[in-house]
């Protein structure tokens, strides 16, 4: 936060004296934000029935699964908390997908876990839910102010990618540091496949799109990534892990 602040007064002090971006526009350009009102409503949207584009995002909906999986297990490694056994992940799942479907009711967007606030809880070392709780109002009642939804629009594209460096690079080093405190065993060739093969599908994969019939099917780099993992996973030989509910029972109870 500190950094964002400090960043911000500087881009003020640089759009003070003149300085512009590379294309010659202003670094910082406040009349979106004296035009905004204080007070205005969101624009809600009942929603319909249509085929086209239920196929289109239920693809997406596979990313945003494995995305809530891998934050679950990144939060628990975080704060050395089970919340795969307790709450559990079928729960946290049902979660997401309840507030997705009432999000959708009224033409809001889907609800996600955001892996950046793995790496925020990595940083601040606050595990407290209702520091959420009390975010989640904030949000709610800032969502009705077009004027401070402008003034967040206003940061710069450097500034935001600062941040992006520190949280999303923080996410990956929590997800390595997952695979070390559960043994997983990068010196077999199988393991190596399935990390390979996810790693090069997220990075290097833009989006794969097809058709079936008349509809248009647009997968992304992250969905893709998920399904060849997980069906690597299950058809190289190998496993040398097994699922055992007495264990998960037994991690349940601790």
């Amino acid at each position: 936060l500190m950094g964002v602040i400090i960043s911000y007064a500087f881009a003020l002090i640089l759009n003070a004296f003149g300085v512009t971006n590379p294309d010659g526009s202003a670094i910082l350009n406040f009349a979106s934000v004296s035009s905004a009102s204080w007070i205005g409503f969101p624009k809600f949207q009942i929603c319909k029935f249509d085929i086209t584009a239920i196929l289109v995002m239920a693809p997406i909906a596979i990313a945003t699964m494995m995305e809530h999986i891998g934050d679950i297990s990144a939060i628990s490694a975080t704060t050395e908390r089970n919340f795969l056994a307790k709450p559990g992940l079928k729960r946290t799942l049902v979660g997401d997908g309840l507030a997705t479907t009432l999000s959708a009711l009224f033409g809001g967007p889907a609800n996600t876990t955001y892996g950046e606030n793995t790496g925020v809880l990595a940083l601040t070392k606050v595990y407290d839910p209702k520091v959420v709780e009390i975010a989640a109002v904030f949000s709610i009642l800032l969502s009705f102010s077009p004027k401070v939804a402008a003034g967040i629009n206003l940061l710069p594209t450097g500034i935001i990618g600062g941040i992006s460096f520190v949280l999303y690079g923080m996410i990956s080093s929590i997800g390595i540091r997952n695979m070390v405190e559960n043994k997983v065993d990068l010196t077999t060739s199988r393991n190596l496949m399935v990390a390979a093969i996810i790693l090069v599908c997220a990075l290097g994969i833009t989006s794969i799109d097809f058709s079936i019939g008349s509809f248009d099917i647009s997968l992304t780099s992250l969905a893709v990534a998920a399904i060849a993992g997980i069906l690597l996973n299950a058809i190289l030989p190998g496993n040398d892990y097994e699922f055992n509910d007495e264990e998960l029972v037994e991690k349940e109870i601790e």
